[in-house]
């Protein structure tokens, strides 16, 4: 299993953040659907103000690249994303047109711990 932390900002205005958070609690079937084809296990979503933090486990096979063409391929799925435009905000040092940026590992306590013994 591969695991992937992500992030972005939502636009900081308190009413679009309230429509947003409402869509995630309504997702559409067919974007559900995308996701779990894509072999992402599990899929986490917090925030804090108006940045976001996304949280996947995929299998060991999974990839951006193909998850996004399989996105580019599906209707509903590129209708979800235009929609969620509406309320989303780039890093700044994300590239144009990118959403969620892929973070860097930076700490493992796991791996601290067992690098001690």
């Amino acid at each position: 299993m591969k695991r992937f932390c992500l992030a972005f900002d939502l636009k900081d205005d308190p009413n679009l953040i309230k429509e947003y958070e409402a869509h995630h609690q309504r997702v559409w079937p067919e974007i559900l659907n995308s996701i779990t084809a894509a072999g992402i296990l599990n899929m986490e979503i917090y925030r804090t103000g108006n940045r976001m933090f996304m949280i996947m486990e995929t299998n060991d096979d999974f990839s951006f690249a193909a998850k996004w063409q399989l996105d580019e391929q599906n209707p509903k799925v590129r209708e979800w994303e235009q929609l969620m435009w509406k309320y989303q905000q780039a890093l700044p040092l994300a590239a144009s047109g990118e959403k969620w940026k892929l973070m860097d590992k930076i700490f493992s306590l796991q791996e601290q711990l067992t690098s001690v013994k």
